[in-house]
């Protein structure tokens, strides 16, 4: 499943940093699907954070119907600056991800 927010994520840097370290396919797998799974519940979060709860239903019905163009035009309407809000929480997820496989780096 694409997540309505996929084109605002890059996180080729990470991943790169990940195939430096010492780490069997399956770790790489399972690594990867938990930065991704972060990853989604930060965004969730901080668009949550923004709506009312009626909004929220309205929101979180336009994501089970998986209708990324009816959402997006939900949010703008609703968040100031909604996709700048997402690529923030983005970019602070891979700084602290990136200090986190410097540590380990570091440990191996």
């Amino acid at each position: 499943m694409r997540h309505f927010y996929s084109h605002l994520v890059e996180i080729e840097s990470v991943i790169v940093e990940l195939d430096k370290l010492d780490l069997s396919p399956e770790q790489k797998k399972r690594l990867t699907k938990l930065i991704d799974s972060s990853l989604h519940h930060m965004i969730l979060d901080a668009v949550l954070s923004q709506l009312t709860k009626q909004d929220k239903i309205v929101f979180l019905n336009h994501l089970r119907e998986d209708d990324h163009g009816k959402l997006w035009k939900f949010l703008n309407i609703k968040i100031d600056s909604v996709e700048e809000k997402i690529k923030k929480t983005i970019e602070d997820l891979k700084n602290e991800l990136h200090k986190d496989l410097d540590k380990a780096k570091k440990h191996k």
